[in-house]
């Protein structure tokens, strides 16, 4: 008896210290590691380093990087499948797409889901049903109402909104459409321009010149955030106030409304968590963001000769001296 429950005991004691041991691959699919200017990644490494994982202690981290180039994420993607990474770790629905068109069988955390619902990467918030699952950047395509609503409240004047877009994102169709809607009830029109590569870009701000458009709203992108400083010289050169991503801010754009990416990126490693001590991406539901920062560069402001209204700075978390 007593060697037959020393036996039973021995296997699950065994497992477990077998488990302890063992190093996890973690898998990123990133769009851009170098000049992440809001320090996403770091935060999704520091949130790691919080639940106990250290690299070359207990896991290691195979990075992919497209350099804004969403051609090459799925070849990126199948990269890391062959690495028999543990689990795949992506920043927006475009690469969560490439992963999955590769994999049904490895969990791939999202940390900052646009549409995840609309364009096929779960079944549900509630319950995602497959092998994806993380947090979501919106809690719906309205935010970009929300967006207009501060750029009209900035400029009451305003009259014609340009809106950079890249047609690679898959979010952005819905996001371009929500404007239009959201734009009628603010008495504005929508100029909608895209670009898919950064060469691009120039003709996009040409065309706000010429229509005139009196603001420009850059819909987050990885792309854009790769060639960030370029966006800020045109931004600079047109003189348009400008709503963009936050890692923007610092090089020119004039505001930024939207969750704290940082806090997105350090709660999807809790998700890792998870998922290495068992759980299924199908059983986690994806979280929406509670909070939403309202952020303003006042030094861009005033190099634009822009004077906020006392309604909307009070309403800012930060202001950027």
């Amino acid at each position: 008896m007593s060697m037959l429950g020393g036996s039973i005991l021995a296997g699950p004691l065994a497992a477990a210290a077998q488990q302890a041991g063992k190093i996890f691959r973690i898998g990123i699919l990133a769009n851009v590691r170098q000049g992440d200017a809001e320090g996403l990644w770091p935060a999704f490494v520091e949130g790691l380093r919080e639940l106990g994982y250290v690299e070359s202690q207990n896991i290691t981290i195979e990075w992919r990087v497209s350099e804004g180039r969403y051609e090459r994420l799925p070849d990126l993607a199948a990269e890391l499948v062959g690495r028999k990474v543990d689990v795949i770790v992506v920043p927006a629905d475009q690469n969560a797409l490439a992963a999955k068109q590769v994999t049904r069988a490895i969990p791939i955390v999202v940390a900052g889901a646009s549409e995840p619902v609309e364009v096929g990467l779960v079944t549900s918030l509630a319950r995602p049903g497959g092998n994806i699952t993380g947090l979501s950047a919106v809690v719906g395509p309205e935010i970009v109402g929300k967006q207009l609503e501060l750029l009209k409240a900035l400029a009451p004047q305003l009259s014609r909104v340009a809106i950079l877009s890249n047609p690679a994102n898959p979010s952005h169709a819905t996001r371009v459409r929500e404007a239009g809607i959201a734009a009628r009830s603010l008495k504005v029109q929508i100029q909608a321009l895209e670009a898919r590569a950064p060469d691009e870009l120039e003709k996009a701000f040409a065309a706000m010149a010429s229509e005139r458009a009196g603001a420009v709203l850059i819909l987050s992108d990885g792309m854009f955030r790769l060639h960030h400083t370029r966006i800020a010289g045109l931004v600079a050169k047109s003189r348009l106030p400008a709503m963009g991503a936050r890692d923007l801010l610092n090089d020119g754009i004039l505001m930024y409304y939207g969750p704290n990416g940082r806090e997105l990126f350090r709660r999807a490693a809790s998700y890792v968590d998870k998922i290495l001590k068992g759980a299924k991406p199908a059983d986690l539901p994806v979280e929406q963001p509670t909070k939403f920062e309202l952020v303003i560069n006042l030094k861009t402001a005033k190099q634009f000769g822009l004077a906020i209204p006392q309604t909307i700075l009070l309403r800012a978390d930060e202001l950027i001296q």
